[in-house]
């Protein structure tokens, strides 16, 4: 009696070995296949990968050609954000029209969903291809106008070419 049961119980293991080597075989004969495919990663940061021209990332504040700012002070993009992220004091000039004398995104609180670019009317709020604007600390991520203003000129030509592209789905 015990030495059916034990001869029971390897014929089992024996099929319990076998499947485990199947599947063994199977996986590695599946690590064989991808090996001498093409591979999809990228070495970042020294390769970087296709940015979509709708996609929204660091803000920044454009200008005009001749070099004056483009925010006519409406503040849209303050009463539509979401987030209320956006915070814009403004005046009038003495040529009558209003400029704004303040314009911070508090970053942290921002949610990228693009309604300050999309309810601007003069373009001048939009959101740049830059998606690299990690810091050191949580204050490097309250935006002034400066700063606004800065990313704006470093990112024009790009910025530029996206709204050219994104014209037709608007």
């Amino acid at each position: 009696m015990a030495s059916s049961s034990l001869a029971i119980l390897k014929q089992n293991l024996k099929k319990i070995y076998n499947f485990f080597l199947y599947e063994i075989v199977v996986g590695h004969v599946l690590t064989l296949k991808y090996m001498f495919k093409k591979k999809y990663t990228i070495d970042y940061p020294f390769e970087k990968g296709p940015v979509s021209p709708r996609f929204r990332g660091e803000h920044a504040l454009r200008r005009y050609p001749n070099g004056e700012e483009r925010c006519i002070a409406c503040k849209l993009c303050e009463a539509i954000c979401p987030a209320q992220a956006i915070t814009i004091e403004a005046e009038e000039r003495s040529d009558g029209s209003r400029r704004t004398t303040k314009y911070d995104i508090d970053m942290l609180k921002c949610i990228y969903c693009g309604l300050c670019q999309e309810a601007c009317p003069v373009d001048a709020i939009v959101e740049s291809p830059n998606f690299e604007f990690a810091t050191e600390t949580r204050q490097e991520l309250y935006y002034n106008k400066e700063k606004l203003l800065a990313n704006g000129d470093r990112y024009e030509y790009a910025l530029q070419k996206n709204i050219e592209q994104d014209n037709k789905y608007r």
